[in-house]
């Protein structure tokens, strides 16, 4: 394993696991903890930014071009995940099964559309 992609392992984890823990912490009234999960997924969004400027830099590679298609997938990655998100949250906090999975399966499919968006249909 290169030492790029070992780093980029290593932060993306971290910063995965801070977003996560936050989100969960701001969508869970029961905690209380909004101030805090908002705190928390901040620093998740911050390491990521990092990783992906320190990969980058460790990679040679040139920075991000913002066109409307990466405009785009980033729309479609966010968007999917939320739907994925809330379904999961309808099914297995609010109790709404059918319209949960329902959500979260349009999330999935949402999530699906970026691989032929971001990487093309070759034949």
């Amino acid at each position: 394993m290169k030492k790029s992609s070992f780093v980029a392992l290593i932060l993306g984890t971290a910063g995965g696991v801070f977003f996560a823990l936050g989100m969960c912490m701001v969508l869970l009234p029961e905690w209380g903890m909004e101030t805090q999960g908002t705190v928390c997924g901040v620093i998740g969004l911050a390491i990521l930014l990092a990783a992906l400027l320190i990969w980058q830099k460790m990679e040679h590679k040139a920075p991000i071009k913002f066109s409307r298609k990466t405009l785009l997938t980033v729309f479609a990655g966010v968007l999917g995940a939320l739907l994925l998100g809330v379904g999961m949250c309808m099914t297995m906090v609010s109790h709404q099964m059918v319209m949960g999975i329902v959500i979260g399966l349009a999330g999935i499919v949402m999530l699906l559309i970026l691989i032929p968006l971001i990487r093309g249909v070759h034949g």
